[in-house]
């Protein structure tokens, strides 16, 4: 079996490898290929690689290449992890929507627009070169935003699957609060990458007890406090929404603290030079422990759940980024919904979803709207089509607003625009 993974000079690769080790039973790799146009750090990260495979006894091979028609050629899955513009273009997709009184985020909002016009057609094309290269490979797709992302590439007619790691945490974190194995815990998760509610925690399957009351009665302050919210939110709303839906329930707040705290991108910046420093160490053959400050926890474990029920035909139910196709009627079957589905060697098949309230659905439905007009705006390029997105955004929405916003994106945005 042979993986390739597209961005694999990222500091936090790593995290990546180490679950492929430690579950090597799950998804036995033979090859792993490491592809990045970024050297001095594929040369780092390739060799902490290598040595995590040789102390946790993985007989794989690990290579690196910035070939990438070569790194994916013949290869059974391709995990694509990209950031386009590294972190300085983070940085400005966290700092131009705040000038405007927006929230600047790298997925949500302005800069999640942002992330995707620069996103979209580098992935399209290394889509069509791994069709090329490998026309039978799976491409699993963690790079943001991913429900556009995951479109796109379903849109072009590309094997894809986008994988997010917000699910698993929770499942990871309910099961720690409930005393029970992850693997006991199946949630009721619903709505678009980066916009989900957990609806129910079930123990034991898709059918079992319902413990989210239980959850929300003995733990919904820390539950808060991990997202941010009153616990008020929570008694309110009887669900559990993503850390991401605080940009919607307290925009203006997150705006203020925006505005006067230290930016994400900094802060993910200053981390990385670090981790890339302790690369370069040779006698280190695990993850540091500093990895944990990256982001992204769990994703490994995610990774390897997917890519072995899409290769070993295993029928395990994860929750997913996938068409829609009527899970959620009052969405275009074409959307990419993000949900629980079975997943096989002929892709992922969503699990029924009863019908969402309208104070979910509404909003469901709005950033389906928006995400449509991005990958348009993504695709064929221009001023008009960015404003048009940003207009349907429900944190932007105003005139005077996305006028502003669409000047600033292109301007902090042209080199990698090729309309612009």
């Amino acid at each position: 079996m042979k993986l390739a993974v597209v961005g694999g000079g990222s500091t936090y690769t790593p995290e990546l490898i180490d679950g492929f080790a430690r579950l090597r039973e799950t998804l036995p790799i033979e090859e792993l290929v490491l592809v990045d146009p970024a050297e001095d750090r594929l040369r780092l990260v390739g060799g902490l690689a290598r040595r995590i495979f040789a102390r946790q006894g993985h007989p794989g091979t690990v290579t690196t290449t910035s070939d990438l028609d070569a790194g994916v050629a013949g290869a059974d899955a391709v995990l694509l992890q990209l950031r386009v513009g590294g972190q300085a273009a983070r940085a400005q997709d966290e700092a131009w929507p705040l000038e405007c009184g927006c929230v600047g985020q790298e997925t949500t909002g302005a800069g999640g627009l942002a992330k995707a016009l620069r996103t979209v057609p580098v992935v399209l094309d290394i889509a069509e070169r791994v069709r090329r290269a490998a026309p039978d490979a799976w491409i699993i797709d963690f790079t943001n935003p991913v429900g556009i992302v995951t479109r796109a590439l379903l849109q072009a007619g590309h094997r894809a699957v986008g994988l997010c790691n917000v699910a698993i945490g929770f499942q990871r974190r309910f099961a720690g609060l409930l005393g029970v194995t992850p693997e006991q815990v199946h949630l009721d998760h619903v709505g678009l990458n980066h916009l989900t509610w957990e609806r129910g925690v079930r123990i034991g399957g898709p059918e079992g007890e319902d413990v989210l009351p239980k959850l929300l009665a003995e733990h919904a302050d820390g539950i808060a406090g991990d997202l941010h919210l009153p616990r008020a939110v929570l008694d309110r709303l009887g669900v559990v929404p993503s850390y991401y839906l605080r940009y919607y329930y307290a925009h203006d707040e997150v705006v203020r603290e925006m505005r006067t705290k230290p930016s994400r991108a900094a802060e993910v910046a200053a981390i990385e030079a670090e981790l890339l420093e302790m690369y370069g160490d040779e006698t280190l053959d695990e993850k540091p422990e500093l990895l944990s400050r990256r982001g992204g926890a769990y994703y490994s474990e995610a990774a390897v759940a997917l890519a072995s029920s899409l290769l070993r035909d295993t029928g395990d139910v994860q929750v997913v980024n996938t068409l829609n196709n009527g899970t959620l009627p009052f969405l275009p079957d074409d959307a990419v919904i993000e949900v629980p589905a079975t997943v096989d060697a002929n892709g992922t098949h969503p699990l029924p979803v009863p019908p969402l309230d309208p104070l979910f659905g509404g909003l469901v439905a709005n950033v389906t709207a928006y995400e449509d007009l991005a990958l348009t705006a993504a695709v064929h390029g221009g001023r008009d089509r960015v404003f048009k997105a940003l207009l349907s955004h429900p944190l932007v929405g105003q005139y005077e607003y996305a006028e502003a916003l669409t000047d600033r994106l292109i301007a902090h945005n042209r080199e990698h625009l090729a309309w612009a």
